[in-house]
């Protein structure tokens, strides 16, 4: 079982203002994932995030939160714009695609219906299923799935859901991770990857230690 662990620089649905500073105090971790949210910072910022992200030879994810479609939109060309490698989120795929037309960044938009801030996913298994299969034919990498966020549905349903429809997509869950078991669960039922942000920051993902180097290195274990 190999799990990609996506590390977010975000409490709360935000990105935590001092993100660079803990860039520099998990660098001996050695994660080859790591992103952050469209708000709680000015682009400047992320732009920066972005570029340490690279030179720690990592992955770098942009999550969409924004609510109203134009922002969303205003997301993807910040995305487009600093070269983030993945845009996650958002439900408008046709113009999101259009944007993105012609750069590296590859795009994992969200299944169901999300609602409110903090997200939450409405949707049946059935329409994750026939969303992750349009997305796929649309030209999406794959899809950023708020499983564990589900208000109709089982969250595991769901990942075997949209795992059928994406085919060989990237399958990413995020939000409300926060344990090991939850960690194998996903893993059996089909997921690539998934986030964890406010679970290592508080130090509830592994309550016995106290650094947030060690909970990140907890959530690796988790996905051997």
């Amino acid at each position: 079982m190999g799990m990609d662990f996506v590390f977010m620089l975000t409490r709360s649905d935000a990105t935590v203002t001092d993100g660079l500073d803990v860039l520099d105090d998990i660098r001996s971790v050695g994660l080859t994932h790591i992103g952050f949210k469209d708000v709680g910072v000015p682009p400047e910022v992320l732009r920066e995030l972005n570029r340490r992200i690279k030179d720690m030879g990592a992955t770098s994810y942009l999550e969409v939160v924004s609510t109203t479609p134009e922002q969303s939109l205003q997301s993807a060309r910040v995305a487009a714009d600093i070269g983030i490698d993945r845009l996650l989120g958002g439900t408008q795929v046709d113009e999101v695609m259009k944007i993105l037309a012609g750069t590296k960044t590859e795009y994992l938009p969200f299944p169901g219906r999300p609602f409110d801030h903090p997200t939450k996913l409405g949707g049946s298994v059935d329409q994750v299923h026939d969303d992750c299969r349009r997305f796929r034919a649309a030209g999406c990498a794959g899809v950023d799935l708020l499983a564990y966020r589900a208000t109709e549905a089982d969250p595991l349903e769901l990942v075997r859901a949209a795992r059928k429809g994406i085919g060989d997509g990237i399958l990413l869950v995020a939000g409300a991770v926060k344990n090991a078991q939850q960690i194998k669960a996903l893993a059996a039922a089909g997921a690539d990857s998934f986030t964890v942000g406010s679970a290592a920051f508080d130090g509830s993902f592994a309550p016995n230690v106290g650094s947030l180097r060690s909970q990140l290195r907890a959530v690796l274990d988790a996905c051997r």
